[in-house]
């Protein structure tokens, strides 16, 4: 399984693995595929500690930094708002909703220290500028550029920015960009990227509408010459089979992580995707206020309810409801009502994923699977 995104990367296997768990990262880039990091979500504070101990971690091999820097959002004239400016904008309507949410399933109050987890500051204070925005995505960037084994960086919700692009070129580090359809992946080609990552409906978190097997063959033909890796719905060796049949020269997996036995996935919301088809997915905003593909859980059938109020956009919805989910993950190992709205990200690959692994082993299950389903296609060539 050797293809030129390889030998441009320095890496065994063109599996490349989105988590925001920085030792699956390192399980993975250590295994001969190419860990990325999702860092959206992270301050710059973050970011660095979490760098600083993949690069401690990972030996001499290479992996990659995913960023959100999507092209809309509320506050994107200004460059991105602070949380207090943010908070403002929220209607009072839906505050209400929120709060009622939390007394219907018995959601306890955070305790008042809880403004803090492992010295981190998860609340935020006001007057910081919200993440996903083009402010939030420089100043990650700017901890990203410290660490030269970082030879990748994703962005994803639009074409990527200018100084990401150009950024990324003066150091070496090739830029990706992740797409739904062709038009998207036209738009991160002209923006200068080195490589397309083409995300089918099946993946989890912010996904759109078009299959995998449909989107990858288009884009690769849009985008030619540019490397495409396919993404949704993958965490079998032979779906890396027919991704490199349709054209793509590896693949992005990020569900198939979430299981193993490294991935700070909550418990409850871990025991859940273990049990889980791939029936019991679907594309919401309520987490994030774009359409991200999670695990049906009371939560979104809430915010489904034609009764009650439409999510917000982005950042809004993130401000909205940071609170109740944090308080929603500390209490879900003992209230039954935090237990039914808990949920996360997740792909229709969750159907398949039912067993706890390490990550290293994913990966060579992946590849021993791939091989086989090589030789099953190769035996169907005929010799004469």
């Amino acid at each position: 399984m050797r293809t030129p995104l390889c030998d441009r990367l320095g890496i065994e296997f063109p599996i490349f693995a989105f988590s925001h768990c920085r030792d699956v990262i390192a399980a993975v880039s250590k295994a001969g595929g190419f860990g990325v990091l999702g860092a959206a979500g992270f301050s710059p504070g973050q970011l660095e500690v979490e760098l600083e101990w993949i690069d401690d971690h990972v030996a001499d091999r290479p992996y990659g930094v995913d960023i959100i820097v999507p092209a809309k959002y509320t506050g994107v004239e200004q460059g991105g708002m602070t949380r207090k400016e943010l908070g403002g904008l929220i209607p009072d309507e839906h505050r209400r909703f929120v709060d009622e949410l939390m007394r219907k399933y018995g959601v306890a109050e955070l305790p008042a220290d809880d403004a803090t987890a492992n010295g981190v500051d998860i609340a935020g204070r006001d007057d910081d500028v919200m993440g996903m925005s083009h402010e939030s995505g420089r100043r990650l960037l700017d901890m990203v550029w410290a660490h030269p084994k970082v030879k990748l960086v994703a962005n994803a919700l639009g074409p990527a920015p200018d100084f990401l692009v150009t950024e990324g070129h003066e150091r070496g580090v090739l830029v990706a960009g992740l797409v739904g359809t062709v038009v998207h992946a036209e738009r991160q080609q002209a923006a200068g990227v080195d490589l397309i990552i083409a995300q089918g409906s099946e993946a989890g978190g912010h996904t759109g509408e078009i299959g995998t097997m449909v989107l990858v063959p288009q884009v690769v033909d849009a985008v030619a010459p540019l490397p495409v890796l396919a993404a949704g719905g993958i965490a079998d060796g032979r779906q890396i089979a027919a991704a490199l049949a349709l054209g793509a020269q590896g693949v992005w997996c990020g569900s198939v992580w979430l299981t193993t036995e490294e991935a700070e996935t909550h418990p409850v919301v871990k025991e859940k995707f273990l049990a889980a088809t791939s029936s019991d997915t679907l594309r919401s905003r309520s987490k994030t206020g774009k359409h991200a593909r999670q695990l049906r859980s009371a939560w979104t059938d809430e915010w489904n309810d034609p009764a009650n109020p439409d999510p917000l956009g982005m950042p809004l919805q993130p401000v909205l409801v940071g609170e109740a989910e944090r308080r929603i993950a500390r209490t879900a190992a003992s209230n039954e009502g935090s237990r039914q709205l808990i949920n996360y990200f997740v792909g229709q690959a969750v159907g398949m994923m039912n067993e706890s692994k390490p990550a290293a082993t994913v990966v060579f299950d992946l590849v021993d699977q791939y091989v086989d389903a090589a030789g099953r296609v190769a035996a169907t060539i005929a010799d004469d």
